[in-house]
């Protein structure tokens, strides 16, 4: 799954584009550090989604033609050159009252809360803070992948089908840790997330500090 991801952000950020022959199976399974036969199932969900056209004797080649579905769909941010896998360290996992300094969303007064520490390649680029209302369901904090879209869907039957960003300039928290590489009240990117599911209220909310040296903001108009 890593695989198929890592090869749809890269198309979907115009690094590999329609028509592109991709490297030998070989050398591109060396490249992700994984066997032959595992890149061939990747390469299979991207023939499936019609990302990937498997030309016997010749190779695999790109096609563009259609928006990639993915699982990181919603995930706006790229590396500064474009794309890169995103992964995300859990720093923290609780049930909590909601603060005061949150807007409104959902219909209970407490939520699960998230933070993270998020990477594009391994490179940590972000943290964010993420509020689940607690009336969208149960959920087993121990066992959370890192799209929490996904972890919603599995656990909870939730579907994120909506959201609404707020781009500016926030500084970055206190519980940030070291290896975020900006230090506390630091000036960086921040985005605000309003998330909808089937309902006429958002179930989440989330806040994201993103380094601007490394990352950028992005939104594709198709």
């Amino acid at each position: 799954m890593q695989i198929s991801e890592f090869l749809i952000r890269e198309i979907a950020a115009g690094r590999l584009v329609d028509g592109e022959r991709l490297p030998p199976e070989r050398e591109l399974a060396k490249s992700h550090g994984t066997t032959v036969r595992t890149l061939r199932k990747a390469l299979s969900e991207l023939e499936k989604k019609g990302l990937l056209e498997r030309v016997q004797g010749s190779g695999n080649y790109v096609r563009a033609s259609t928006a990639p579905e993915s699982i990181y769909a919603m995930f706006r941010l790229e590396l500064t050159t474009g794309g890169g896998l995103p992964t995300a360290d859990i720093l923290s996992a609780a049930e909590a009252a909601k603060p005061s300094d949150l807007p409104n969303f959902g219909t209970s007064d407490r939520g699960f809360r998230f933070r993270r520490l998020r990477y594009l390649n391994r490179v940590p680029i972000a943290v964010e803070e993420i509020w689940l209302d607690c009336d969208a369901g149960s959920l087993d904090l121990g066992d959370m992948s890192d799209s929490l879209y996904r972890s919603y869907q599995l656990q909870l039957g939730l579907r994120i089908l909506r959201a609404e960003d707020r781009v500016g300039i926030g500084s970055v928290p206190e519980w940030a840790p070291n290896t975020f590489g900006k230090a506390p009240h630091a000036p960086v990117g921040y985005i605000e997330r309003f998330s909808w599911a089937d309902g006429p209220v958002p179930v989440e909310f989330s806040r994201t500090w993103y380094d601007t040296d490394k990352a950028l903001y992005v939104q594709r108009l198709i």
